[in-house]
């Protein structure tokens, strides 16, 4: 049997891979696995982004925490990060947070923070799983009654108390910044803006009108066009750009060019190491990283810390070393100072700060780092399992690699939330980089079949 916990939650199209009937298990088990180490009700933190079947999945959570007796504290819709936050101020035992961040609209997703506001290690999600195996068996007993039924809180005032916690991590005021904002239509749409504007910037926001099934249509972090034009049709300083949750935040310069969380991470850990505010002057970063990013970082006098694709790898190199700043190349970007979670929101404003305290345009800002060419090809398949022993895609990587030489790398990895398989090739020829993931990715489709 796979395993229900992916490498950010539980996920899969809605109403069929993802059932409200699976929902509700869940919510139950993760009231059985909290309240068992409390003697009060324990209480949990729902949040949503803004699909369409966010509201089904909130009620099926909330039944299967009421159920087992538990409070379910429904924020509405907040970015992932909130969630974090809101938990650990509040105290609650656990957070939820309903999203399938860039995955289309018809997707959705389920994934737990503790209460402390860090996400689940691997350990707990397989305790819960196994709560939810047993319940789906009808091995489960638990079933208060009369006044012990669980209840539910609605508030509305959350989102306030993060926009104003967000707020408080920018160290400088934005007046007379023009910056474009694009929401992704999805959990930002209220909390950015108000963030900027509190802070004195001149906004433009675009893709803030969420309707159920406009998230990350054509717009947010996966899909910069818009931002681009608007940015150079508005002359602005800067654009920001969320995904559907607001845990990873890109940017483009005013020129539109991109800056992307590997030129992100050198703008920031740039400045504290210039402060002697790096500890041990290390940034974490994935095996995605661009090569440019290396030779960034060590031309500044720093080290980096590598670890697998995934922000809770990231975190866990950092918690582990008491490192203060990490990231990936996606925008998925941790200040270990300001909180527990990848946060889009933070992640802007502290470029934005950077950017205001250096006085330099977003262009020499993102000047610091020269990215490599780099493509990525995803390849859709029928099955991630076994591509890794496979004598033909082995064979087909190495000849790749020889290709390359010393002068680039290719990294085959199947992706944690899609069927997916991505091949990825970075060196310094564009064409020749084509060649070597276009031949790759025609053995991987053959050899792991046609979604």
């Amino acid at each position: 049997m796979l395993r229900l916990f992916g490498t950010d939650g539980v996920r899969g199209e809605a109403n069929t891979e993802l059932s409200p009937e699976l929902a509700y298990r869940l919510g139950r088990a993760a009231t059985l696995y909290f309240g068992s180490h409390e003697e009060a009700r324990p209480r949990i933190l729902i949040g949503r982004d803004t699909r369409i079947s966010g509201e089904m999945f909130e009620a099926a959570l909330t039944a299967g925490i009421c159920s087992a007796g538990g409070v379910a504290i429904l924020a509405g819709i907040v970015p992932t990060p909130a969630i974090a936050y809101l938990a650990r101020k509040h105290r609650t035992q656990a957070g939820i947070v309903i999203s399938a961040s860039h995955n289309p609209f018809g997707d959705n997703g389920i994934k737990f923070f503790g209460g402390d506001g860090y996400k689940l290690p691997d350990a707990v999600e397989d305790e819960l799983e196994a709560l939810v195996r047993r319940i789906e068996a009808g091995d489960d007993a638990a079933r208060p009654t009369g006044r012990h039924v669980g209840t539910v809180e609605r508030r509305h005032d959350l989102v306030n108390q993060y926009v104003d916690y967000v707020v408080g991590t920018c160290p400088q005021r934005l007046d007379g910044m023009k910056i474009v904002l694009d929401c992704a239509n999805g959990a930002a749409y209220e909390a950015m803006p108000k963030v900027l504007r509190a802070l004195g910037a001149e906004l433009k926001v675009i893709h803030a009108l969420p309707n159920g099934v406009n998230i990350n249509d054509n717009c947010g972090s996966t899909h910069l066009d818009s931002l681009r034009r608007t940015v150079l049709e508005t002359g602005a300083d800067i654009g920001i750009a969320h995904d559907g949750d607001a845990d990873r935040c890109l940017c483009l310069d005013e020129t539109g060019a991109l800056i992307d969380g590997d030129h992100i991470l050198v703008a920031c850990a740039g400045e504290m190491l210039r402060a002697g505010r790096l500890p041990h002057k290390t940034v974490v970063s994935t095996v995605m990283a661009n090569i440019g990013f290396h030779k960034a970082i060590e031309a500044l006098g720093g080290h980096v810390e590598v670890t697998q694709v995934g922000d809770r790898y990231v975190l866990e190199a950092m918690r582990r070393s008491g490192y203060t700043i990490g990231g990936e190349q996606s925008g998925h970007i941790i200040f270990a100072d300001y909180g527990t979670t990848g946060d889009g929101l933070v992640t802007a404003l502290q470029v934005l700060a950077a950017l205001k305290r250096s006085g330099e345009k977003a262009s020499e800002l993102n000047a610091l780092m020269t990215t490599y060419p780099q493509l990525l090809v995803n390849v859709r398949v029928k099955t991630k399992e076994g591509w890794s022993e496979n004598t033909a895609i082995r064979a087909a990587i190495r000849a790749g690699e020889e290709r390359l030489g010393a002068d680039g790398r290719v990294l085959v990895r199947p992706s944690g939330t899609e069927p997916l398989i991505r091949v990825m090739a970075e060196g310094t020829d564009q064409k020749q980089l084509e060649e070597i993931c276009g031949a790759i990715a025609d053995v991987v489709l053959r050899e792991q079949g046609e979604a």
